[in-house]
């Protein structure tokens, strides 16, 4: 496996052209297309992936550590299958529809301004995160460790207080319906 550190891959289209096997450590990667691409076992530390395209990317035992994700497409990616040894990220801008943190252990992640529509956060542990505007619709939290996320921007949760850890966590008063949805209860 080959190592590569401080550079720049801009507008690659890797289905295409592989990238090849290895550690990948502070590149950058600008409106690369990695789209069911196969990034398996691979490292990527303190990587930055801006507008780019990771949707149905293979992700298995693939470390991501201090990875900073912008205004990428990520649909259907399975972080539950990676490396959780130092698994952190933050995502900005992102649409990360129908992906899976399944029993990962997350805490202090930022999602800002994105999509989350029907991810599955079941027994997670997103202690101390924030979902700054980012949609939440249908999203299956279950099992999961809630205390002290910041949801008061959020939207579109459902969230049962029994079913979750959310002790200290932030909700703002709109948001707090998403707390009731289980109880089937109309509010005006």
């Amino acid at each position: 496996m080959s190592y590569v550190a401080d550079q720049t891959f801009d507008n690659k289209n890797f289905p295409d052209a592989s990238l090849a096997k290895g550690e990948y450590e502070c590149c950058t990667f600008s409106n690369c297309d990695f789209a069911s691409a196969d990034l398996r076992e691979m490292k990527f530390i303190e990587c930055e992936f801006d507008a780019c395209n990771l949707s149905n990317t293979l992700i298995n035992k693939t470390a991501i550590q201090d990875a900073v994700f912008k205004d990428c497409k990520m649909l259907g990616l399975q972080f539950d299958t990676c490396n959780q040894f130092g698994l952190s990220f933050r995502f900005e801008n992102c649409v990360l529809n129908h992906s899976s943190f399944f029993k990962c252990k997350i805490k202090k992640t930022q999602f800002r301004n994105c999509s989350l529509e029907e991810v599955d956060f079941s027994s997670c542990d997103l202690s101390e995160s924030s979902f700054d505007n980012s949609n939440l619709l249908r999203a299956t939290f279950d099992h999961t460790i809630l205390e002290k996320t910041d949801l008061r921007t959020a939207s579109n949760f459902s969230i049962d207080p029994d079913a979750n850890r959310i002790k200290k966590a932030k909700f703002a008063v709109p948001g707090v319906i998403g707390l009731l949805d289980k109880y089937e209860i109309l509010i005006e």
